[in-house]
């Protein structure tokens, strides 16, 4: 049976591989073969992965493949709890360094201890593969050490370089492994038939969100999406769609090297931004917030491991996005306030009104097809117009062409 494990460590990748030493025992297979991809990830879901693979009753082959990829960190781990370990060209393995959960270093004291208990651990992995093969894995955790496909080879890392699934079959075939119970099994896997085994739908949803790159879209999505609610109450959709995003956004980044530093810049340059709507500052709210903004992305995921990252191109094009839409806002409050009063008390100023009947000092007029009590300080004819000049409370005050005329002489 074979399966592709690619991404962080998470508790999807550990319930995937659980499930399939399960089918792999249940079916009898005579191997299982994982190929790995990894950056690594949360330690204690390592060792389970460890224990899983040690304790299975059928001999279990970690590879390292396609070319290109890499077992770093927990990945090195995890390769060499294989009953069988196997690396493809242009592949590398190592560089098992601990790092806190926020990505950032460990105060020296705390990582010397968690340093001394990873290093015995990955020592007793690799006893089995000779004093090099020690060392190495020693030197991987204590001072980062990586190893090409090649290297991995001749310290005795790994077992084969095999250039593809076939490849490693063939070689694998007569290969003699000890089972956890002791119990030596030769293997036959030259003619063997492979079943490969994929993610469930929702075991392949859950790991697609842990993807740094889709984790930073579905934040995003849940931020936005849960301010325009606040700013149009009622509108659910937006609502609802932000938090569902942002939860599934926060299932992903707990397995993420996060730095906290980086996620405050970004939800400060978000409100920044959206500051600058209610409070316009000619810019400068903005202009500071996507500033923020692009600084928190990039030190959002802090750790160097290949696979982690976000890419800069998605950054870049949310903050041209955010700029853009930050943009468009100002043009429209610019817009807005240039705009004559079309509303208001402010905006009867000056509106003509049509007397409804004659009057001495007060009568009813129509001004914006509505019915006013209007005052004014001469005689009004029926149907005579009228501007008005002020307002006070619901009566308008109104002067008719004669006096203003007269008044302006």
């Amino acid at each position: 049976m074979v399966m592709e494990v690619n991404g962080p460590v998470t508790p999807v990748m550990l319930s995937f591989i659980e499930r399939g030493i399960e089918e792999a025992e249940g079916q009898g297979a005579e191997a299982l073969v994982i190929m790995l991809n990894t950056p690594g990830g949360d330690v204690e879901l390592t060792r389970k992965i460890i224990e899983t693979i040690i304790g299975s009753n059928v001999p279990v082959a970690v590879y390292v493949a396609p070319r290109g990829a890499f077992a770093a960190s927990a990945g090195t781990f995890i390769t060499l709890a294989g009953h069988v370990a196997a690396m493809a060209p242009a592949t590398s393995i190592g560089a098992a360094s601990p790092v806190s959960g926020q990505g950032e270093e460990i105060p020296e004291t705390l990582r010397d201890k968690i340093s001394n208990i990873l290093q015995a651990e990955i020592e007793g992995l690799a006893q089995r593969r000779g004093e090099k093969a020690v060392e190495w894995a020693r030197e991987a955790v204590s001072e980062a050490r990586a190893a090409t496909a090649e290297e991995a080879l001749e310290l005795g890392v790994i077992d084969f370089i095999a250039n593809d699934l076939d490849d490693l079959l063939r070689q694998m075939d007569g290969f003699s492994v000890t089972l956890h119970d002791r119990q030596e099994v030769t293997l036959q896997t030259a003619d063997a038939a492979t079943a490969e085994l994929p993610m469930t739908p929702i075991e392949q949803f859950l790991h697609t969100i842990t993807n740094p790159n889709i984790a930073y879209i579905l934040m995003l999505i849940g931020i936005y999406g849960l301010i325009f609610e606040f700013a149009n109450p009622g509108a659910f959709v937006p609502g609802v769609l932000g938090a569902i995003s942002l939860l599934l956004a926060l299932f992903a980044l707990q397995v993420l090297p996060i730095n906290y530093a980086g996620l405050g810049l970004m939800l400060l340059g978000i409100g920044l931004m959206v500051g600058e709507a209610f409070v316009p500052s000619f810019g400068i709210l903005g202009i500071g917030g996507v500033i923020a903004f692009v600084i928190g992305s990039v030190m959002l995921i802090d750790t160097d491991a290949r696979g982690f990252g976000i890419s800069l191109a998605l950054i870049g094009g949310v903050a041209l996005f955010s700029a853009g839409l930050f943009a468009t806002v100002m043009g429209l409050i610019m817009r807005a306030r240039q705009r004559p009063v079309v509303s208001g008390s402010e905006e009867m100023i000056g509106a003509k009104a049509t007397a409804l009947e004659d009057f001495e000092r007060e009568g009813p007029v129509r001004a914006h097809g509505e019915l006013w009590t209007a005052a004014s300080d001469t005689p009004v004819r029926k149907g005579q117009i009228l501007t008005v000049v002020a307002m006070d409370g619901l009566r308008l005050k109104v002067t008719t062409e004669t006096e203003k005329q007269t008044k302006g002489a």
